[in-house]
Formats: C-alpha cells, structure tokens, sequence
C-alpha cells in the first residue's frame, strides 16, 4: 500500500502539485465532479481540495493542508477505510453523493513500471441514498427507494411515469401517473433519491415538485432515460432476449424502467444487483393520498420527522425487518379494492383466532435475518460469511414455520405465503447447513467460517496449521533447555516471520562456538535483543504459511461456491422472503387487535362510513402511557340516507381543545388502517372503499415559496375542491380562518356548498363560523354536529363527545385562560367579548380604545375613588384562625353572616 494516514484528518502521505498521483486524483474527480470524492490511500480515504472543506464541516474532522497545486496549498481530510461506513452514514444524511476510489492492482505490479508508478485506481462504487447496501447505513425497518421518473411529450400533453428499486432487497415496481398527481405518487413511495432527466428537470411546469422535493430530486443525463434504447437497455441488464415477458410498457414507463436500471449500472460499475422484473402496479389500485394530507396525518413520519408519535410507530408489532417495511409500504399505499382487503383481513383474523399458533409463528419469525438484503451484499461482492449465515437462519426458520402450520386450513394469503416458503431452495438449505460455522466472523479473508468436516483438505491444513502452533511451543521449550536461557522466545512477525529472541546478554551463547554460529543464523540486532533463525525453525514456517494460506484459499473457494449457488436461486429466496414478511404483518396485526380491542372493519364497494365508538389510534395510546385517562370514543356516520346516491357532510361546530382536530384525524387514520387490511380502533366499522382522501387540518406557511398560512390553506383547499368525486373522503378543518371573518365566512360557506352540489362526497367539515349550521336547512346531506362542553362556575369543561346540534359560542376566553393569558387580558377579553355579543359597539371600534388605553391592559385597574370600601374583605383578613378557640371561631363566623347581610 502507498501509504496511511496516523489520524482522520491528517495523512503522512502528502501530495504535490506536480506529483503522478495527484494527477491521478485530478483525473477521476475530473469524472465525477457531483460526488465527493474517497481517494483510497493506505489505511485511509483522503479527500482534496473542496471535497475536503464539505467533508471537514459535515463530519467535524480535522482539515489540514499539505503539498502544493499551482501555487496553493491543498486543503485535506481523511477518514479511517476500517471506519468509513460511518463516515459514509452522516454523508449520506446530509444528502451528499460520494465515489469511492481504490486501489485496483497490487503496489509491486506498479513497482515493476518504475519506482515512481502510481498505483492505478478508480472508482468502484458511487454511494447515493437510493443505492446504499451496508447493514450500518440501513434501518432495518425502513425501505431505501432509488425513484426513476420518465417523461414522453407527445404533441401539447405530458405522460409521466415512475420506476422505484429498493437495491437492498430487490424490489422493482412501475406505476403510470400525470402531472396533476405526480408529487402525490412520488411521496407514496417516500423515495431516498430520485434521478430526473436534466430537460425535465429544469422545465419550469415542473420546478414547483422539485423545489418541494429538494435534495431528493438528482438530475441525470438524459441519454440514461431514452425510451428508444430502453428495451435493449431492459433486455441487457436481465439477460434475456426481450423483455416482452414481463409485461407490455409504455414509453414514459419504459423511461423511467431505462432510467433506474442505468443508474443502477453507474452507481454500482461492474457489479449487478438482483433486481426482481419490473411489476407494473395499475392505476386506481390504491388509495388516492395527497402530500399535504400524508404530512397531516403523520403516517410514517410525525411533522417534525420522528417516527415516534406517527401511526406506523403505533401499530407496528412486527417482529422482522421485512415485516415492518412491509407494513409501512401498506400503509403508504391502501387498496382499493375490496376482494384484496378482505382477503387480507381474513388473514389476520386467522392469526386473532389461532392464538397459540400465532405465538408460535411469530416465535420462529424472531430468528429470521433479512433474507433480501443479505442477498443484495452477496450478489455486490459485498457481503461475508454472516450474509450467508442470514440465509441459513431464514431457511432453518422457514422450516419451523412449515411444521408449525402442517395441513390446517388456512385462508388464501397465508396458503399461499406457505406455498412460497416451501418453494425455498432445499438443496441450498441443507448445503449451507452443512456448509457454514456454529460462530462466524465478518469478513471471508479472516476464514474460519467453514465447518470441521465439511471439506477433507482443509480439515488436514487445519490440523497442520494448529499442530504446527503446538510444535513452536515444544521447539522454545526444546531451545530453552538446551541453552538454559530461560527468556529465549519464539516470535513471529510480518517482517521476519518465525525468530528466536534473546536479550543482549545471551548473545554469546547463540554465537560463542562455530557450531553455535553455524546452527544460530543472525537475523536482527535490537537496542535490547538479538534475533536469530536455524534450518529447522524456517523450515516449519514454510510450512506453517502454506498450511494457513492454502486453509484460507479453500475457504474463499467455498465461499464463491455459496455465493453463487444463493444469487443463483435470488427469485425463490426474495418470494419465501416476502412471504415471511406477509405472515409476519398478519400476525402482528392481529396481536394489536387483541392488545387495543380493535375490531374488523366491513369493506366493501359501497358508499357507506359508519364508525361506531371510532377512537385515534395514536392518541389512545399516548393518554394510556401518561395515564391522563381513557380516550373518549365517538361515532361518526357518513353514508348514505334514505334514497340519497351520496355519502353525508358533517359540519362540526365546538370549541378549541374540544377535540375536533382529533376526530377529524380519527376517521381519515380508521378508513386508511381499514383498506390496508388492518382491524381498527372502534367498536364497529363500515367503510364503502374510498378511493381518494384528502385532509386539510392545521395552519402553516411556506415562506419559502412565498406563501401565507392562508396561501397555503387555499392552494390545498383549491386541490381538494378539484380532485374529490363521491368516492372520497374530505376532511377539512377550519377553512377561512386566515382571513378577514366576513371574507373567511363566506369561503368556507361557498365551498361547503360546492363540496354537497359538486364533489358529492363523504366529508366532515369543522368550523368556527356558526352562522354556517343554517346551511343544515338548505342542503339536505348536511348535518351539524358539535363537540360537547359544559360550564362550571365560570370555566369550561371538554367532554370529548360529538353529538348532534350546534355549538353557539367558540368558548375562546375560557381557553385562553387555560393557556395561561395574564388575568387582566382574560378580564378584558370577556368585557370586549360582551360588548360585541350585546350589539354595545356595532362597529365602533373607538368606543373600545378609549375604554382601555394602548399599553395598559396588563395594569391592573384601580376601583373608583367613590367605591364603598369592602367591610366583609377587611374583617376576613383581620381574623387569626389559629389564636381562636372553637367558640370564639363561630362568634366570628356569626359576625362575618351580619356584615355579608348588611347589619
């Protein structure tokens, strides 16, 4: 090797400007000019010039500068190889892209052209968020999707289509999709990085999806999204004659098919994951979410990116990666169609009612590694002996589920999951089996992962190796009698390899005679030692080296066997694996039904939306942890009545904190949970499919793109009022609120009117502006409901509950109150809050400001000089309980009852 860095940070090694290697350096990061750059150097990856300023701010290590280019010094870090995945993990997160250099021929060959060769490098590798492998970098729970999008003009209209690739596990979908929808789509999939053709993403129709996308969105060269070649492109990467047989494309999906794979093939250079065939999901098969209401209802990830707090962290009782990020792509993508959620819900209620097999089951799950991302390292030429000891626990679990099942019924998807785990390949099981270690280590080149017996040869360099460690021993022992040093050792470096050792002061034993200097061979002289060899000690090196080398040569020959057979049966294992993942969601979803008493829902393909007892799923669960006390439940019901065709409208009235926020959220997560084919929270479920959804709760601003909180609220509202037919489900909240009362009164009653006449959906619509539960009396499948309170000495009290009528007050003072308003603005708020209610002002905003002063509402006011002083207070006040004897207590109280009457 050329040389190593002692500290990340700083290397020993340290470039000129007219050196052959940083004209080396220059070269390839010439080539790759959009990532940084990991120069391979010894024990360390260097960075240069700005590469080292980016990397030295992001990872906090220390930036130096040595050697000189045209005059100026260059800026340097390093970072360890045997710590790079780490380095790589923040890199990563921070969105950056980073091409790893290396070493690609051994330093003598290079030594051979001249003392002054270069080694050759080049890249091997670029690491991106879409494209990343390693066990470090990757949440077991969480997908990494590498999106492609793929755009085909054809006169004035745009299609779009989207290609996403999970390169840990193999996953490869395709979906059509239009402009109007395409963000929506985009964050179904939640991709870590999206690769765009550079003419589509610089069309400004569409700067306003990538802005919103940020460093997520990567543009790429358009030749990689070439529809004309793609076939060929598709055909090449599988190796077959056309790929006809995995279904008919059209070009914008052959575009984005041609993009993903190219990039696949960029980032990963001569290697070649095992991608399964594209599978095209159609149009309509899935629940319809839009961005602001993914982000509303927080279903993977809360507002401020945690997954805690968020639904999927609420539900999720799966015991597998595969599992959890299974679950998490089903409630990213709800179904529509009702034959597919039931036969999922079947399913889990197979796992409600198996008790004790559902035990079992999810008892053999724990000890499945993650099948498909093992297999992904292996198939990269980045994998070690513990990705095959991955497939070998997967196999030895898949077997114990097989038994535990034996011949009872099942419903369809667990049938056919089993079938799928008993098409695992047996003749791989039982090689690795057979094959692999109890105990294995991390990397091949540290061998010792093949079992005793599996391989005659090695058995036999092994026990010459492990025989030839016993007789060093007994030659030191044989040596020390001899000499009657009793501090001769037999050592062993890379340098010298085997050598005796003796101090100084023993020298002249070892070279006193002619027959002692004849059988002593000198070797080195230290500062304290000298180091000899003889005839018999170099020749059980010899020995000693090509046991040990010709051990780990067969042990490296037997892991490219396995890892060929693996890769080779990639399809079977990806199908068992995601067949553990399906009987890992039911199971875990039917545990969750028992633990919070969820019940099934009724799907079908119907109008109807009837929740009884509906509770948030995540909000319960948040109560019961504080112990502030059980959720209220409620009901809501949506469908149709008598002879109407369309769902209900619900205009909510109520307070804040009453909870109207709550249920709105509630109803959207139970209709999402319910076509994922999950039970739900509430006691009885009857949901006709919603095929689009749409929730506008809260208020907020994008500053960035120069929106107002009221911008925003009408952007959304807008998109909703032209996208929802009678098949969806609306939930808005507060629309108007933003604005002047009259202007926001009249939006929100214009559009709760177009919602009845026009859009013809199920929707629930709270509101403050109470002047709108008249509407109840015009449009016939509008219905006012309120979120009841009740008053107590001055104060408010929440109940929770949603009953029918209409809330005749906002109840906002006596909020304000509970948030902790000084006493004086509160005091002040109820008398301004009179006045207006009473008609006193009428518009007469002057009568209110000369009432009270600017600055002085915190002051306290003084009582009027003519007040009567209070007699009652100042004898309270002058009574000293604790001096009193209980007579002379109720003396007092009696005195107390005459001034309170007037005596």
């Amino acid at each position: 090797m050329e040389g190593s860095a002692p500290l990340a940070g700083a290397s020993a090694s340290m470039p000129t400007a007219a050196t052959p290697m940083m004209e080396q350096y220059l070269e390839i990061k010439a080539a790759n000019p959009d990532s940084l750059l990991f120069y391979r150097m010894g024990d360390f990856y260097e960075l240069f010039f700005d590469d080292a300023e980016k990397a030295s701010r992001a990872l906090g290590i220390v930036l130096t500068k040595r050697g000189k280019h045209q005059g100026a010094e260059i800026p340097m870090c390093g970072v360890p190889v045997h710590a790079a995945d780490d380095y790589l993990q923040k890199l990563i997160a921070l969105g950056f892209r980073v091409a790893v250099c290396e070493q690609i021929e051994d330093p003598a060959e290079a030594k051979k052209r001249g003392s002054k060769s270069v080694v050759k490098r080049d890249v091997v590798r670029l690491v991106t968020p879409g494209t990343i492998t390693e066990d470090k970098l990757l949440a077991p729970s969480e997908s990494s999707f590498l999106m492609a999008l793929g755009r085909v003009k054809g006169g004035t209209d745009q299609n779009f289509a989207l290609a996403w690739i999970e390169i840990s596990t193999g996953v490869f979908r395709v979906a059509e999709t239009n402009a109007e929808r395409l963000l929506a789509d985009i964050f179904r999939v939640d991709p870590r990085e999206l690769i765009v053709a550079e003419p589509v993403f610089y069309d400004p129709e569409l700067k306003p999806v990538f802005d919103v996308l940020g460093r997520v969105a990567n543009p790429q060269p358009a030749s990689l999204f070439d529809s004309a070649s793609a076939t060929a492109r598709i055909a090449r990467f599988f190796n077959v004659a056309t790929p006809d047989a995995f279904g008919t494309f059209s070009r914008a999906e052959l575009s984005a098919i041609s993009g993903a794979i190219a990039y696949v093939e960029k980032t990963q250079k001569a290697e070649r994951p095992p991608l399964s065939r594209p599978e095209r999901e159609e149009n309509g098969a899935t629940l319809f979410i839009d961005p602001a209401t993914r982000a509303n209802l927080e279903l993977l990830r809360t507002l401020s990116g945690s997954r805690d707090g968020s639904l999927f962290k609420a539900i999720d009782r799966t015991v597998t990666g595969g599992g959890a990020r299974l679950l998490a792509d089903r409630l990213m993508a709800p179904l529509t169609d009702p034959a597919a959620i039931t036969a999922r819900l079947d399913s889990v209620s197979f796992f409600r009612d198996e008790v004790r097999l559902a035990e079992a089951l999810r008892l053999s799950l724990k000890g499945v590694a993650d099948m498909p991302r093992a297999l992904s390292r292996l198939a990269l030429n980045r994998g070690g002996p513990r990705d095959l000891g991955a497939l070998r626990a997967g196999f030895l679990a898949a077997g114990e589920i097989a038994r535990i099942f034996g011949r009872a019924a099942q419903p369809a998807e667990v049938a056919a999951a089993l079938a799928a785990i008993g098409a695992l390949p047996k003749p791989l099981a039982e090689h690795l089996a057979g094959a692999l270690a109890d105990e294995l280590p991390l990397l091949k080149r540290d061998g010792g992962f093949l079992r005793a017996g599996y391989d005659a040869e090695l058995d036999e360099m092994r026990a010459l190796r492990d025989e030839t460690r016993k007789v060093i021993a007994g030659m030191e022992r044989d040596l020390i009698e001899e000499t009657g040093i009793r501090s001769l050792k037999i050592r062993h470096n890379n340098v010298l390899g085997y050598y005796i050792e003796v101090t100084v002061n023993h020298q002249a034993i070892m070279t006193g005679t002619d027959e002692a200097k004849a059988r002593f061979i000198h070797r080195q002289t230290m500062a304290n030692a000298m180091r000899f060899t003889t005839t018999e000690l170099a020749g059980l090196e010899t020995k000693i080296a090509n046991a040990a080398d010709r051990a780990l040569a067969i042990e490296l020959a037997a892991f490219d066997r396995l890892l060929a057979e693996a890769v080779g049966e990639a399809e079977a294992i990806r199908a068992g694996a995601d067949a553990l993942a399906v009987l890992d969601i039911s199971a875990a979803l039917a545990a969750l039904s028992v633990s919070e008493n969820w019940c099934r829902p009724v799907v079908d393909a119907s109008l109807a939306f009837a929740i009884a007892g509906g509770r948030h799923p995540v909000v319960e669960q948040a109560l019961r942890r504080s112990g502030e006390g059980p959720f209220v439940a409620n009901n809501s019901d949506l469908s149709p009545e008598g002879d109407a065709k369309n769902g209900a409208i619900w205009l909510l009235t109520g307070p804040n904190m009453g909870g109207k926020s709550t249920f709105l959220r509630q109803n959207a997560l139970i209709a999402i949970l319910a076509q994922t084919g999950s039970f739900v929270p509430a006691a009885s479920a009857h949901i006709g499919v919603v095929d689009r959804l749409f929730s506008r709760v809260g208020a907020s601003d994008d500053l960035a793109r120069g929106r107002s909180t009221f911008m925003v609220e009408m952007v959304e509202t807008a998109a909703i009022l032209n996208q929802a037919g009678e098949r969806a489900l609306v939930i808005l909240d507060e629309i108007g609120r933003g604005t002047a009362t009259f202007d926001g009164l009249s939006i929100a009653w214009a559009a709760v009117e177009y919602l009845h006449e026009k859009n013809r959906c199920r929707a629930i619509f709270a509101t403050h502006f109470h002047e709108m539960t008249a509407l109840a009396g015009k449009l016939n499948r509008l219905h006012n409901v309120t979120m009841r309170v009740k008053e107590w000495e001055g104060d408010v009290v929440f109940l929770h509950e949603v009953g029918k009528g209409a809330a005749d007050r906002s109840y906002g003072v006596q909020v304000a109150r509970l948030a902790g308003l000084p006493e004086a603005v509160v005091a002040r708020a109820r008398e301004v809050l009179h006045q207006l209610e009473e008609g006193e002002v009428s518009g007469k905003a002057d009568r209110l400001v000369d009432d009270l002063p600017l600055f002085s509402v915190a002051v306290k006011r003084e009582p009027p000089k003519t007040a009567k002083p209070d007699v009652l207070g100042t004898a309270l006040l002058e009574l000293s309980p604790d001096e009193m004897t209980p007579r002379e207590a109720l003396e007092a109280l009696y005195r107390l009852k005459e001034l309170a009457a007037g005596k």
